[in-house]
C-alpha cells in the first residue's frame, strides 16, 4: 500500500472514531479532564458539568438515608450523597461493618456513566459516635469549658481519621449554636452561651476535621439562630432583631467559613416567624453574599417539609432560597422526581440548579473524593486506639468544673483505704456519654467500650476498697463518698424540659450518703446546668462533669488531684428556674441578676 493510501486510511479510521463518539467528541485526555487531579478545581467542575444531563445534575442535589435506601438507587437517581442519620444503623456497627456498607454504596455511584462519587455523611458530633469501638469525646458544652482550641482541633482531626476509616466523608459538625435557654434539648451541642466560644472553637473544629489528610469535610450548623428560640423550644422561633442575630447567633459562622468550612447545614428554626430553610436573605444574601461562603448548603433532616405549601412548593422555596442539597431520607425518589419537574418547568431556574451542582462538585473535588472515594481501611486500627482515647481523657480532665469545695473535700487523698461510690450514673457509660451515642437518643448501659467513672475511681485508687452502691448504702469503715447523679440521655426535642430540677431519687441518694457523716462529693452528669438548691447544703463538693463520653478516667484524674481542675463555666448557672434564661451579653456583659455561679467561674485546688 502506498504512502498516500495509508494516510487516506488513517483519516478514514479517525473520522469513523469521531463519528462513533459523537459530534462533541474530544481527545482521550480532554474526554476525562475532570478526572485529572492536576487541573484546577474550577476547570474540573466546568468540564464535568459540561457532560452532565439534567438527571445527573438533579441527582447530585439529593441525599438519601441508609435506612430507606435501596442501594441500586444510588446509580438510578445519580444521588450526590447518602447519610446515616441518628437511628440509621447498619447490621454490623463495627468499623468493618460500616466500611463494608459504605463501600457498596460508593461502588454504585462509581458505576454510573460519569462515575461521580457520593459523599457519605454521619452525625459524628462527639467523635464517630455511631460506631461501636470509636472514641467518644465530651459533648461540645464540655469542650467549651476547656477554652482550648488546640484540643478541639485535635479532637476534630481524630474524628476525621475514624470517619475515614469507615469509608465515610462528611461529619455533620461542628455545631456553633449559642444556647440562650438551658431548657433547650440541644444545649449540650453548643460550646456555651457566649458567642466568643463559638468564635474560638468552631473554626478549630473545622480545621481539625478538614485538616487530617483524609477526604473528610465538616458541616457548620445549624444556620442560624437555633440556640435562641423562645423558651428553648427545639425547632422553634428565634425572636430577636437582626443586630442580636448577627452579634450572637451568626458569630461562629464567619470565622468557621474563613477556616475553610466546606458545608453549612440549615436550621429547623424560624427567625421572627420565617423558617430558615426558605429564608433567601439569610441563606443567599448573608451567608453567600456577605460572609463569602463558597461551599454548599445542605438541609436538615426533612426540614424543608416544615415550609408551607405542597411538597413541590417546599422544594421550590428552599432551593431558590439557597439550599443546595436536600436531606430527604425516606422520600429521596419523590424528591428527585419533583426537583427535576421544577427544573424542567423553570420554576427553579437552570442557573440555580447549575449553581447548586457547581458548589457540590467543587467540594467533592477539593476534598479529593474523586481520587479517594472509599476512605482508608488501613486506618481501622486507629479507631478507638489508646492514643485517641488519651486525647479524650485529656478533654474530660479539662472539661471538669469544680463548683463547690467545702473544707477542701477535694482532692481525694491517695491514702484512703475505703471509698463508697453511689448513684445511677457512676457505673453507666451510656449515661455519661449522653445522646448521639450509637443511637440518636443514646441510652443507658454498656453501649460503647470505655471506662465508667466508677472504674476510673478504682483505677485511680488501686490500693483502696471501692464499694459501689447505686442507692447509697454506706459500708462500715468507708472514709469518703462519691455520688454520681444526673440526666438520662436525650437528644434534640426529646430533651426539651420545662424544669431542670434534679431527679428526686438523685437528691435522696445524696442525702442518704451524707447522713452517714462521710465527706460527700457529688459529680453531676448533665447536658446543661441543673438546679442544685436541694443538695447545696448537703454536698461537701460538687463537680460539673457534663457529658464526658467514654473515658471516665478523666473524671477520676480530677477527683484525686492528678489533674488540677481548670474548667471554667461556659454557661451562667441559675439559682432557680425563675432565673432562666440568664446569660452574659454578646460582649461579655454580666446579666442583671446574679446567677448561682457566674459564666467563666470555676474553682481549683491551688
Amino acid at each position: 500500500m502506498g504512502r498516500d493510501a495509508v494516510l487516506r486510511l488513517a483519516v478514514a479510521v479517525s473520522t469513523s472514531v469521531v463519528l462513533a463518539l459523537g459530534s462533541n467528541a474530544r481527545t482521550l485526555g480532554q474526554e476525562f479532564a475532570y478526572k485529572d487531579a492536576k487541573l484546577p478545581v474550577d476547570a474540573r467542575v466546568k468540564d464535568l458539568m459540561g457532560r452532565m444531563t439534567l438527571d445527573e445534575k438533579v441527582g447530585q442535589m439529593v441525599q438519601g438515608d441508609s435506612t430507606w435506601l435501596k442501594i441500586p438507587d444510588v446509580s438510578k437517581y445519580f444521588l450526590g450523597s447518602v447519610l446515616s442519620g441518628g437511628d440509621s444503623e447498619v447490621p454490623d456497627l463495627s468499623p468493618k461493618g460500616w466500611y463494608a456498607y459504605a463501600e457498596q454504596v460508593q461502588k454504585q455511584a462509581l458505576g454510573t456513566r460519569l462515575g461521580i462519587p457520593v459523599m457519605y455523611g454521619i452525625d459524628a458530633v462527639h467523635g464517630h459516635n455511631n460506631v461501636r469501638g470509636a472514641t467518644v469525646f465530651p459533648h461540645n458544652i464540655g469542650l467549651g469549658v476547656t477554652r482550648n482550641p488546640k484540643l478541639v482541633e485535635e479532637i476534630g482531626r481524630i474524628t476525621a481519621l475514624e470517619v475515614a476509616a469507615t469509608g465515610m466523608h462528611w461529619a455533620f459538625g461542628p455545631c456553633v449554636a449559642v444556647p440562650q435557654d438551658e431548657r433547650w434539648g440541644r444545649t449540650y451541642e453548643g460550646y456555651g452561651e457566649a458567642p466568643e466560644l463559638a468564635v474560638m472553637l468552631g473554626p478549630a473544629a473545622v480545621r481539625g476535621l478538614q485538616g487530617a489528610g483524609v477526604p473528610v469535610v465538616a458541616s457548620v450548623k445549624h444556620y442560624a439562630g437555633d440556640g435562641g428560640t423562645t423558651r428553648g423550644i427545639d425547632q422553634g422561633n428565634t425572636e430577636v432583631d437582626e443586630a442580636t442575630l448577627r452579634a450572637v447567633h451568626l458569630a461562629g459562622y464567619g470565622p468557621s467559613i474563613k477556616a475553610g468550612a466546606a458545608t453549612v447545614m440549615a436550621s429547623y428554626n424560624s427567625w421572627n416567624g420565617e423558617k430558615l430553610h426558605g429564608h433567601k436573605y439569610l441563606l443567599s444574601d448573608v451567608l453567600v453574599g456577605q460572609l463569602g461562603f463558597k461551599g454548599f448548603v445542605v438541609s436538615d433532616w426533612k426540614a424543608i417539609e416544615q415550609l408551607p405549601g405542597s411538597f413541590s412548593d417546599q422544594i421550590q422555596k428552599s432551593v431558590n432560597a439557597g439550599v443546595d442539597m436536600l436531606m430527604q431520607s425516606d422520600n429521596y425518589e419523590q424528591t428527585y422526581v419533583e426537583l427535576k419537574k421544577l427544573a424542567e418547568s423553570g420554576k427553579i431556574p437552570m442557573a440555580r440548579i447549575d449553581e447548586a451542582v457547581r458548589r457540590i462538585l467543587a467540594v467533592k473535588f477539593q476534598m479529593g473524593l474523586f481520587e479517594k472515594p472509599f476512605g482508608d481501611p488501613s486506618l481501622m486500627s486507629k479507631v478507638g486506639s489508646p492514643e485517641h482515647r488519651a486525647v479524650a481523657r485529656q478533654a474530660v480532665r479539662e472539661s471538669q468544673v469544680l463548683l463547690v469545695n467545702k473544707n477542701a473535700a477535694l482532692p481525694l487523698a491517695g491514702t484512703l483505704s475505703s471509698i463508697v461510690v453511689a448513684g445511677k450514673a457512676a457505673d453507666d457509660i451510656g449515661i455519661q456519654s449522653g445522646g448521639w451515642t450509637i443511637a440518636w437518643q443514646g441510652s443507658a448501659g454498656s453501649i460503647v467500650p470505655g471506662t465508667t467513672i466508677l472504674q476510673g475511681i478504682r483505677n485511680a485508687a488501686p490500693k483502696a476498697t471501692v464499694t459501689y452502691s447505686r442507692l447509697g448504702d454506706v459500708p462500715k469503715g468507708a472514709q469518703a463518698a462519691v455520688v454520681v447523679i444526673g440526666e438520662l440521655p436525650y437528644a434534640e426535642m426529646k430533651g426539651d424540659r420545662v424544669s431542670l430540677e434534679l431527679d428526686p431519687d438523685d437528691v435522696a441518694t445524696v442525702k442518704k450518703v451524707k447522713q452517714s457523716g462521710l465527706p460527700t462529693v457529688v459529680v453531676l452528669i448533665s447536658g446543661r446546668p441543673m438546679i442544685l438548691d436541694p443538695i447545696l447544703d448537703v454536698a461537701d463538693a460538687i463537680v460539673a462533669a457534663w457529658l464526658p463520653g467514654s473515658e471516665g478516667d478523666g473524671v477520676a484524674d480530677v477527683l484525686f488531684g492528678k489533674y488540677n481542675p481548670s474548667g471554667k463555666l461556659s454557661h451562667s448557672w441559675p439559682k432557680s428556674m425563675a432565673q432562666i434564661p440568664i446569660n452574659v451579653g454578646p460582649k461579655g456583659e454580666k446579666p442583671k441578676e446574679s446567677p448561682l455561679f457566674e459564666y467563666g467561674s470555676g474553682l481549683s485546688y491551688r
